[in-house]
């Protein structure tokens, strides 16, 4: 439920605080007051598309704030997103919702004080309030919009998404099956090439870490001679000549070892002389293991520079380092792999037909659904029909069959209306008078409210072409809406401003500067006797119109 809405520099207003109960409340006030831009600002913090133009001129910014207290389906959705609810201690969790606009056009959405995204804003405010708009008939004149508003009310949104999903994925199996019978013949020249290239791989086999592996062996093999020589040349001076290094440090380390045991002092120098015969000792023992290994081999050298060879010609080849043949040659194998399966008419025909299957079976159980749901819609808005006005008329959900079905199902939704008796069902956007229309608008309007979990209900001027007794009966209807959840109204009429719970006025005054502001007044017993007595007509509020307003008001 809304509890509170802020409005700072908001077109024309410039700073506005409301609070709000449950039951049925009313706006009214002169045409040009603002009383819609109240219902703007709340659907600008609910994450609706924000313009410059929203700021009041000479602002720099636009600020909306709205608290709305919560219930179990929003805790868990603030949980996921790490963003939850406030507890203060008297009213239990509640949501801020937060919209700022910029003079740019730029704006920043903020939840319970935390920076989020227009999406987050947008799903968080489904969960919220459902707005039904002052344009709501006119837009029953558009086939996609009956569909929508159709499957919304009868609870087969993720079922008509399921639907649209599996068809996608048909469309997208069709128009590969296409593509490839156009591509045949240049996608089996692309796989020749590809073979062969991969031919001439599958020969080379280059593995990972291969050339880097090749070319130490090369320097190796190829300076053998220097190898031996030079190993052999250490070998002598370290250990196996008359003045190796190894025998003159031993007589060094003995020595002093001698003269340790007279002058401990020495011992230090002894520490350090005796790990370095050791170490010399080791080299020598690891160059010799290391020359037991080396010789001359011409015929592995010969073997190792034709390996490069063929790795630096295939490197050339196909224009690339010779380290990355390796890795060239598994892409070349995947290349040819998707080719293949793309050239596989047989294999793409078999999935777009699995598609196809998935998409029937999906769009009958959609349809099966929407045959049950759209009976029961049609009896409920004829009945609508019937209090609001339309004796005799009737309403209808007709499915109208696709030939090979669409994004949507196997069906086109199509609302058919008869206005009264004997006239047959015909298309709403070919038959429906304006006030027909409008009517039967908010006939849909009342019952898709009355199915829907949403505790907060908003109706722009939805009342608009309706007069007299029908105004009587769509107060009614607002105020029964209103028992069961918050039900806000914008309105013209004065027979469904008296029947409101709470009343606000809107009022418009000059800002002392040649501009215009937007005020709210809550309106007492005796305020709301003289609104609804100046919504009954007339220059001057006569004490006809105020006793008629007051009979109104006690009704």
């Amino acid at each position: 439920m809304l509890r509170h809405l802020s409005i700072r520099d908001f077109v024309i207003v410039a700073a506005l605080d409301l609070e709000f109960d449950s039951g049925f409340t009313v706006f009214s006030g002169e045409t040009g007051a603002g009383k819609s831009i109240l219902i703007d600002a709340l659907a600008l913090a609910l994450g609706a598309r924000a313009e410059a133009s929203v700021v009041r001129t000479g602002e720099s910014r636009a600020d909306i704030t709205a608290e709305f207290e919560t219930h179990a389906q929003v805790d868990q959705w603030l949980d996921a997103q790490a963003l939850g609810a406030a507890d203060d201690g008297l009213h239990g969790g509640t949501v801020m919702l937060r919209r700022v606009v910029d003079a740019n056009g730029r704006s920043r959405a903020f939840i319970n004080g935390t920076a989020a995204t227009l999406t987050q804003l947008r799903e968080l405010g489904e969960m919220l309030v459902d707005i039904h708009g002052q344009h709501a008939h006119q837009l029953l004149m558009r086939p996609d919009a009956q569909r929508e508003l159709f499957d919304t009310h009868a609870g087969l949104s993720e079922m008509a998404a399921a639907v649209t999903r599996a068809w996608r994925s048909w469309r997208d199996k069709a128009q590969a099956v296409e593509h490839a019978q156009t591509r045949d013949r240049e996608l089996q020249l692309e796989r020749e090439r590809l073979a062969w290239q991969l031919t001439e791989l599958d020969k080379l086999a280059p593995q990972p870490g291969e050339w880097e592996e090749v070319n130490t062996e090369h320097r190796r093999l190829s300076h053998s001679a220097n190898l031996i020589d030079g190993v052999q040349g250490a070998l002598g001076a370290l250990s196996e000549s008359d003045d190796a290094m190894i025998t003159q440090l031993g007589s060094i380390v003995s020595k002093v070892r001698d003269l340790a045991d007279i002058d401990p002092a020495l011992n230090d120098v002894l520490a350090a002389l005796e790990p370095a015969e050791i170490q010399l000792q080791e080299a020598a023992y690891s160059l010799s293991h290391y020359a037991q290994k080396l010789e001359l081999d011409p015929q592995r050298l010969a073997q190792v520079e034709k390996r490069l060879d063929a790795l630096h010609s295939a490197a050339r080849k196909f224009r690339l380092q010779p380290a990355m043949l390796p890795e060239e040659h598994a892409a070349r194998r995947q290349q040819l792999a998707a080719l293949d399966a793309a050239a596989d008419l047989d294999g793409l025909r078999a999935a777009e037909a699995q598609a196809k299957e998935v998409f029937v079976a999906e769009a009958k159980k959609l349809s099966k659904a929407r045959v049950k749901a759209g009976k029961a819609l049609g009896e409920a808005v004829t009945t609508g029909m019937q209090e609001l006005s339309m004796k005799g008329g009737s309403f209808e959900v007709a499915l109208v069959p696709l030939p090979e079905g669409g994004a949507h199902g196997l069906e086109q939704i199509e609302f058919r209306v008869a206005g009264h008796a004997g006239v047959p069902l015909r298309p709403l956007a070919k038959v429906a008078s304006g006030g027909e229309l409008a009517r039967i608008s908010l006939a849909l309007a009342v019952i898709a409210s009355a199915a829907s979990p949403t505790p907060t209900l908003i109706f722009d001027e939805v009342d608009t072409g309706i007069g007299g007794g029908v105004a009587e009966v769509v107060g009614r209807l607002l105020h029964q809406l209103g028992e069961a959840r918050q039900v806000l109204c914008v309105t013209h009429l004065p027979q469904v401003a008296a029947r409101g719970d709470h009343h606000f006025q809107v009022a418009k005054t000059g800002n002392g500067k040649g501009g215009t502001l937007s005020s709210v007044t809550s309106l007492d017993k005796a305020s709301r006797i003289e609104e609804v007595a100046r919504m009954l007509g007339g220059l001057e509020i006569t004490a006809t119109t105020r006793k008629h307003a007051k009979e109104m008001l006690a009704a």
